[in-house]
């Protein structure tokens, strides 16, 4: 019995594959709005219904290579080592993966990988479903920081927050591999605008975010963060300002 449900779900798989296959040689070959379900369905040689029971909707033929990388900001945070920060976690992987030239970073000059993101990013009904799969991977990491106490809120205002960078990260990265850059060529401008933005994150968020799970670190209360330090002393010739204006006045310079 275990044998032949084991069959079963590799025939299933094959399908699948199949499929998926024959729709993106046929999207890239004609563009996706040229081509119908009904023609994907007639190519792979299964019927429309059964096309459909494997893929909900036209747009997951194509999409549904992202369902792989759904959990994976939701890993990297729940896995990161005792003394970093969820941000610092995201920042590391999402180097390591620049270095190895991940597609999903969008530092990929293969031209496969290439004519698969210039088709993602050039057609709207791809671009509206692919919100899906980036509301899957939010839920799923805001659920871990759920787990180390932060409010629904919290953890799902971090988790968008996180999510969006690396969205943006990889758009600005196939924007300079489809200007005609080379993966190595633009490698170093990735790099630095990861660091940038994931500081970016990290002053805000590395307040509000627990550093690591690990048991032996210290309690809450000894994380807190530093004090801000006393404002410099007034001129005396200006006249002190009112706590509001102060407080309006440091908003201001921060927003600089």
């Amino acid at each position: 019995m275990e044998n032949t449900t084991g069959l079963r779900e590799n025939k299933k798989l094959r399908t699948r594959r199949q499929l998926a296959a024959t729709a993106l040689e046929l999207f890239l070959e004609r563009g996706f709005d040229a081509v119908s379900v009904a023609e994907v369905a007639a190519a792979a040689e299964v019927s429309k219904p059964t096309l459909f029971r494997y893929f909900p909707s036209k747009e997951d033929l194509l999409l549904d290579r992202f369902a792989d990388h759904q959990d994976e900001a939701a890993r990297i945070v729940r896995d990161r080592p005792a003394g970093r920060t969820p941000a610092g976690a995201m920042r590391a992987h999402f180097l390591a993966a620049l270095a190895e030239r991940d597609p999903i970073t969008g530092l990929c000059d293969h031209p496969n990988v290439v004519a698969f993101q210039r088709l993602l990013y050039s057609t709207t009904s791809l671009q509206s479903r692919l919100r899906h799969y980036t509301d899957r991977e939010v839920d799923l990491l805001a659920a871990v920081f759920e787990a180390e106490a932060l409010t629904p809120l919290a953890a799902r205002l971090a988790a968008m927050h996180l999510v969006a960078v690396r969205r943006e990260l990889g758009r600005e990265n196939f924007r300079r591999i489809d200007s005609g850059q080379s993966a190595d060529e633009a490698y170093p401008a990735a790099v630095a605008d990861a660091d940038q933005a994931f500081a970016m994150l990290a002053d805000g968020l590395d307040r509000a975010l627990p550093i690591s799970r690990a048991p032996a670190l210290a309690p809450a209360s000894a994380q807190a963060p530093a004090p801000a330090p006393a404002p410099a002393p007034a001129q005396a010739s200006a006249p002190a300002q009112a706590p509001a204006q102060a407080s309006a006045s440091a908003r201001a310079s921060a927003a600089e």
